[in-house]
């Protein structure tokens, strides 16, 4: 498993990248398949956001934002861990909530 580290600006940047890592890691055309996403709640605060890029014959392939370690964590199909990728810098969660 590969460690990378990563300056993040946005959720937008951070959506993209995440989309990147697991379109290029199967593969894929990126854009062409829907990423969805959720706020992880921990303690009734959020935490992290969970990422699912839904593949082709229904294959999902997922990431998770760690807040609290500010890392990525990328999961292949089968819950795999592929990458991790640490965060200088990372966006403010409570904007994914809005």
């Amino acid at each position: 498993m590969s460690t990378r580290l990563q300056q993040i600006d946005s959720l937008r940047d951070l959506r993209q990248y995440v989309s990147v890592i697991l379109c290029n890691r199967y593969q894929l055309q990126i854009g062409a398949f829907q990423m969805t996403e959720r706020v992880l709640i921990r303690g009734g605060k959020p935490c992290g956001i969970h990422f699912c890029l839904h593949g082709p014959r229904s294959v999902r392939f997922s990431a998770i934002w760690e807040t609290d370690r500010n890392q990525i964590l990328f999961y292949g199909s089968g819950g795999e861990r592929f990458q991790k990728t640490q965060l200088t810098e990372a966006p403010r969660l409570g904007y994914a909530a809005a």
